[in-house]
């Protein structure tokens, strides 16, 4: 029998999946629109700027502004605050692993991609990991834009159905004893990693520990930096 740690935990609409099991993407098949589209990702959104561009559906220097706000001006330093404070004050932690959404509200962390939030935490005996198997749900206000892998489909199968693999593959190594939970985010719900607080780091300012904080970290595919190294 395996044991606990061996077996990815679903949640959301998924189930938990054992050994030899498949899981099946309703949205995986191949008659769409958008497989007239190029094959790479990048291709793909430049045709589809153009073609909305032309039609006058979209201002492309209003697109820019955005991106860089999430770039450059929100990006997941927001996230990382969260972390840090989290990390420094329990009754706030607390706070945020009860009901995140008030909590994230009053510091002004809200509004699309963002309308309800989970926070959960990872521990010694258990960590987490977030992937959105329907598109690429994802907690914009605190992460800012999601990487082009969160999008992937390869991503998007293997994080449920091989996340051991998929976090090794990410330079995450854990422990046998630690299980490992996939978190499956939607269009309702969106998921943020509280990542454990790494040792060494007693008496740094909530500032200093933000800097400790990766985006990956928050997903789940990654781990807090320790003190002295730079934050990716």
């Amino acid at each position: 029998m395996q044991s606990e740690a061996a077996v990815p935990v679903i949640c959301g609409w998924t189930q938990a999946l054992g050994a030899g099991q498949s899981f099946f993407m309703p949205h995986d098949h191949h008659d769409h629109p958008h497989a007239l589209l190029p094959p790479d990702p990048a291709l793909r959104v430049k045709a589809l700027e153009t073609i909305l561009t032309e039609k006058g559906l979209i201002d492309p220097a209003a697109l820019e502004e955005i991106i860089d706000t999430y770039q450059n001006k929100i990006g997941p330093q927001n996230g990382a605050r969260v972390v840090a404070r989290a990390w420094s004050d329990p009754a706030f932690k607390a706070a945020l692993l009860a009901d995140a959404d008030p909590v994230l509200a009053e510091l002004g962390y809200y509004g699309r991609q963002g309308e309800h939030m989970v926070v959960v935490e990872n521990t010694a005996q258990r960590h987490n990991m977030v992937v959105c198997t329907l598109c690429s749900c994802y907690p914009w206000p605190l992460l800012g834009i999601p990487p082009g892998w969160y999008k992937s489909d390869a991503y998007r199968a293997r994080a449920v159905r091989e996340p051991r693999k998929v976090l090794a593959e990410f330079g995450v190594a854990l422990p046998d004893e630690t299980a490992v939970r996939v978190w499956d985010s939607t269009a309702e719900v969106r998921y943020l990693v509280l990542p454990m607080r790494p040792d060494g780091t007693e008496g740094m300012s909530e500032e200093d520990l933000a800097a400790l904080v990766t985006r990956d970290s928050m997903i789940g595919t990654g781990l807090a930096k320790a003190p002295g190294e730079a934050a990716a």
